[in-house]
């Protein structure tokens, strides 16, 4: 399941910017695996600089106010926000797979890797290529959002960023371990909940809209781990 969600708001953005264009940048294969170092090649901020934390709490707090991204991911552990660059000669990262298990806190957390999400910080006419593109169904998806938006996909799906030929590429990008390991099962809540949100915007809060919130929590009680 591909989902895009409105994250930033104008303020928000505009503060991220102001904090990106102070910040010092370093090699981002420092942070990659060994087979996606390989097809690596852009900048991040280091995840204990000043800019960095400011922007990781910038974007947390965004996260956890978000109703569309909460009821999607169904978060148990959050993987610190990361934020990098593609310009110049660092301007692309292959086709790769995410680690399953990040470790975050210097070690001491361990995040599984059920979904990766990228805000994008730049505006699609800032740049040209850069494309997210996640491979696995019928045809390759090419992703490329406005600034602020929000793409939430499978940690499973092999995906690359494709090489940017003018301008600058900002985002950020992190992981999510959810309550519900099953991306099938995840998929299920969730159009099970915008059911029962449409049905009540609708009709009120009927009998039939409270018999399936109850089925909506049972599921949930089934699935999720915590």
């Amino acid at each position: 399941m591909l989902l895009t969600l409105p994250l930033l708001d104008a303020d928000q953005l505009r503060q991220a910017r102001a904090w990106l264009a102070r910040a010092e940048w370093t090699d981002g294969r420092a942070t990659a695996g060994p087979q996606a170092a390989q097809a690596k090649r852009n900048e991040q901020l280091a995840p204990d600089s000043e800019a960095a934390r400011e922007l990781q709490a910038l974007v947390t707090r965004a996260l956890e106010r978000s109703p569309r991204f909460l009821a999607a991911a169904l978060p148990r552990k959050l993987f610190p926000p990361q934020f990098n660059r593609y310009a110049g000669e660092s301007n692309l990262y292959g086709a790769h797979v995410d680690n399953a298990i990040r470790f975050a806190d210097q070690g001491a957390t361990r995040v599984r890797t059920d979904l990766s999400c990228t805000v994008f910080l730049s505006e699609p006419h800032e740049y040209e290529g850069g494309e997210l593109v996640i491979h696995g169904g019928a045809l390759p998806q090419r992703m490329k959002l406005r600034a602020g938006e929000a793409l939430l996909y499978p940690g499973t799906s092999v995906h690359e960023v494709t090489p940017v030929t003018r301008g600058a590429r900002l985002a950020s990008f992190f992981w999510i371990e959810s309550m519900v390991r099953s991306n099938e099962q995840r998929a299920l809540l969730l159009q099970l909940d915008d059911a029962i949100t449409q049905l009540r915007s609708e009709h009120g809060e009927t009998p039939a809209a409270v018999a399936l919130t109850g089925t909506y929590h049972n599921l949930l009680r089934m699935w999720a781990e915590t």
